[in-house]
């Protein structure tokens, strides 16, 4: 085994980033090698390379269970998290947005960011389990609430939000008036939950490609109805995005949707999915025999369900997470204390939220999952836990 394959084996951090698919990496970069043009050019050369980046936003349409005209081809993550929010600001009057407290900083700080400039920013605040419950949104909303935005998969404990639950909770709210939009970030959910964009509710979406064996630099918006874009350009992308298009980034993107999205028609997913949880479970019971560990949050033993089998918090008595990080790291594993987005902060937000204890805080790491992660690799990764844990905690 070469030491990029021992390197895969052991990568224990894919809410981070994931390893590209090199299958479709380089079938897509085949493809697009002879679609060198621009795609909003109209001559032949930029035809044949927009004619692909429409096949790719019909791939991935149809993985999503989506219509074409509801994809949108955006940089990234982030990218798609931030155009349904600053659309808001190309309202006449300031409102207010609720932005859960346990959203990724691509949200969150955006959002402090509004609030700075006048806008009512209202953070849900998260129940012990990390989780929004639909009556906390509910109490919050009112007649001048514009956006509310709730991630699908906390990227740092893995918590399951009750999504259509809260859809709900926000048509009821517009019921005879407005209704304010509801935005997912689907970054960490794609791949690691099943998941229904056309539940009614639901307005907006993000995923990133390289969260799911794709390219970075490659992410989708899935807007159920257009917008009034803040930002403007060129107008590729009917004007919701624009820039020239990524037309390699897309082709790779839509494949790996269509490869590794967790559907019941896709048996292969769907088993996966299914094994997966064994195996995690096998794992968190292996974890909570440890002296001084601690899963996060504590309850997630009883309600696993609420959570994805791709990603779980723990924390080790007597060992900050960094060094955890670091002395794993030396034994050739690789895990995160949390959002890689974050990884240079000391604070963790997402555990302040949820009211963890200060020593836990300090003492959290993460272990995340993929598709391509296997059972036995799991069982090395306890015996080098264990090893580590028992050096702090005799």
């Amino acid at each position: 085994m070469t030491e990029n394959e021992l390197f895969k084996e052991h990568y224990f951090d894919w809410a981070a980033t994931s390893p590209c698919d090199e299958d479709i990496l380089k079938s897509s970069l085949e493809e697009t090698l002879n679609a060198w043009g621009n795609p909003s050019s109209v001559h032949q050369v930029g035809k044949k390379a927009g004619s692909l980046f429409e096949e790719a936003r019909n791939r991935a349409a149809k993985a999503l269970s989506v219509k074409p005209e509801t994809i949108y081809f955006t940089s990234g993550g982030t990218e798609s998290d931030h155009i349904p929010l600053l659309a808001v600001m190309s309202k006449p009057v300031k409102g207010t947005v609720l932005i859960s407290s346990i959203e990724h900083p691509a949200l969150r700080e955006q959002a402090e960011a509004m609030k700075k400039i006048g806008w009512n920013v209202i953070s849900i605040p998260a129940d012990k389990y990390g989780l929004i419950q639909p009556e906390t949104v509910k109490s919050l909303l009112t007649p001048d609430t514009m956006l509310v935005c709730v991630m699908a998969v906390n990227n740092e404990t893995g918590s399951i939000q009750p999504i259509q639950q809260i859809a709900d909770v926000i048509s009821e709210f517009g019921k005879g008036g407005r209704k304010p939009k509801f935005h997912v970030d689907c970054v960490q959910a794609a791949g690691k939950i099943p998941l229904n964009l056309n539940y009614p509710g639901i307005d907006s979406a993000a995923f990133s490609s390289h969260k799911i064996c794709g390219p970075r630099g490659i992410g989708i918006l899935y807007l159920k109805n257009p917008i009034e874009a803040f930002l403007r350009g060129g107008g590729q992308e009917k004007g919701i995005r624009s820039g020239t298009e990524n037309v390699l980034g897309a082709v790779a993107f839509s494949k790996c949707l269509e490869r590794y999205l967790i559907k019941s028609e896709n048996k292969i997913t769907s088993d996966a999915f299914e094994a997966q949880k064994k195996v995690t479970d096998a794992f968190i019971n292996n974890l909570s025999g440890l002296k001084g560990c601690s899963i996060v949050p504590e309850g997630r033993l009883e309600k696993k369900d609420l959570f994805s089998p791709y990603v779980i918090q723990v924390a080790f008595k007597n060992i900050p997470g960094n060094v955890m990080l670091r002395a794993l790291d030396s034994k050739g594993f690789f895990i995160s204390t949390g959002s890689a987005c974050s990884s240079k902060k000391a604070k963790r937000p997402v555990l302040e939220a949820m009211h963890v204890p200060a020593d836990i805080r300090e003492t959290a790491v993460r272990f995340s999952f993929g598709p391509h992660t296997t059972e036995k690799a799991i069982d090395e990764l306890f015996e080098a836990v264990k090893e580590v844990n028992s050096t702090f905690n005799h």
